[in-house]
């Protein structure tokens, strides 16, 4: 492998890692002390769907966050463009750690709250695409699944350290979890941002991107384009992401906050099972991936997707039992062959979809388009389903399997992309 190959896929996996870090650590306070923080006024049951609320509005800023600099990255190149996300994600982190509770400012710290969601919602609408694209442009042929699965381990990565640090401050006694011990997650994301720029700025632009611009000079309005050139294609993505995406938040998200409020179980036993399923997805995701490359990324997302359909019922039945074995038993399948499944093959596939002009512009548009219909209300829709069931999880379950069905027949409908030349202009005339 090439030095430049290498500092891609660094560049890719560390930026997934700070993103996924920086939106994990929102969810999973939302789901344990948020509530708490800056909604102490309303009960425990609404003060958790006002939480939910707020992490909702990080994806309505998305596909905006998408629009911006998707446009840059097919004007101006790849690598200016995520050393700006990174930026931004990782600063509205860090200063969350720094935000004035209720108790202090009354209703100044949910909207400070809601405004540094929204800077972190815009800088994440355009990053993963680019980290995606990032590692894709730069792979050989026959290896851009596994090339492209950088991008997700290193989602999966961030998901792991946001677990494992709130499990570490979680053992804080509840006083001094709620002064002081939430902030500490927010403000280790510094470090991050440190190695993420170190590495981003040393990155060359990709070789596709470069003879994209060589053949053919950038498109002059690639918002518009896209929609009008790939309309197919976006709708793919969106559909595509409702399973991915709505579960990828469902079980580190809500399922935590579903564990620990209604059925009582320990923080440290949740977190465990969660941290376990993406250990696993650590050695899952580059098998699924490297497996697309080998028979295509269809079947191997569609297979993932009918799994987790499958899998919705028994996981609650599962996890109801408040059983820590049995939970973990669960979790695991559900995150490491469910999620995964479809998070490993899906870099290289969506990337796959467009041409190398439009590339960053269709992908980050129509994937952050998805996560308003997916991972932005899933918890929140969630944890509404329950609290209307008295308890019960099985509107949830359905409600999983709605949107695996919607992902299937998207995959289903879409074409198959793991052979088609990556730097070919698909992207029409100006």
């Amino acid at each position: 492998m090439e030095a430049a190959q290498r500092k891609a896929l660094t560049a890719a996996a560390v930026g997934s890692a700070l993103e996924w870090y920086d939106f994990f650590i929102y969810g999973t306070a939302a789901a344990l002390v948020f509530g708490d923080l800056f909604f102490p006024k309303l009960d425990e049951t609404v003060g958790t769907l006002a939480a939910f609320a707020t992490f909702g509005v990080g994806f309505i800023a998305r596909p905006f966050g998408g629009l911006v600099f998707g446009h840059l990255g097919d004007k101006l190149g790849r690598k200016p463009v995520l050393v700006i996300t990174l930026l931004m994600v990782g600063g509205g982190t860090f200063l969350i750690g720094l935000l004035p509770t209720y108790e202090s400012v009354g209703l100044l710290a949910p909207a400070l709250l809601v405004l540094l969601r929204l800077v972190q919602g815009f800088g994440a609408g355009a990053e993963y695409g680019g980290a995606v694209i990032l590692a894709v442009e730069f792979a050989p042929p026959g290896k851009r699944g596994i090339f492209g699965s950088w991008a997700p381990i290193g989602v999966t990565v961030g998901n792991l350290l946001a677990a494992g640090v709130f499990w570490m401050v979680s053992q804080l006694p509840k006083e001094e979890m709620l002064a002081w011990g939430w902030r500490i997650p927010f403000l280790l994301s510094i470090v991050l941002v440190i190695v993420g720029f170190y590495i981003r700025a040393k990155v060359t632009e990709t070789p596709v991107f470069q003879e994209a611009v060589k053949k053919r000079k950038p498109v002059k309005a690639p918002i518009f384009e896209v929609f009008r050139r790939h309309p197919r294609e976006m709708l793919v993505v969106i559909g595509a992401r409702l399973g991915e995406n709505g579960l990828g938040y469902l079980f580190p998200v809500f399922a935590l906050s579903y564990l620990t409020k209604n059925l009582g179980v320990e923080k440290g036993t949740a977190l465990t099972a969660i941290m376990s399923g993406h250990a696993l997805s650590l050695i899952t995701i580059p098998l699924f991936s490297a497996l697309s490359d080998r028979i295509g990324r269809r079947p191997v997302y569609m297979g993932a997707a009918i799994f987790a359909a499958i899998w919705a019922f028994p996981f609650f039945a599962l996890i109801n039992t408040k059983d820590p074995t049995l939970i973990l038993v669960a979790m695991v399948p559900a995150i490491a062959i469910g999620v995964a499944g479809m998070f490993g093959p899906q870099a290289a596939y969506f990337a796959e979809l467009f041409g190398a002009r439009l590339r960053y512009s269709g992908f980050a548009i129509a994937r952050e388009l998805g996560s308003i219909l997916a991972g932005g209300i899933v918890p929140f829709v969630s944890a509404w389903l329950v609290a209307s069931m008295h308890g019960a999880p099985w509107g949830v379950a359905a409600y999983i399997v709605v949107m695996c069905v919607i992902t299937i027949i998207a995959i289903y409908f879409g074409p198959e992309t793991y052979k088609v030349d990556l730097a070919a202009d698909r992207d029409g005339g100006d």
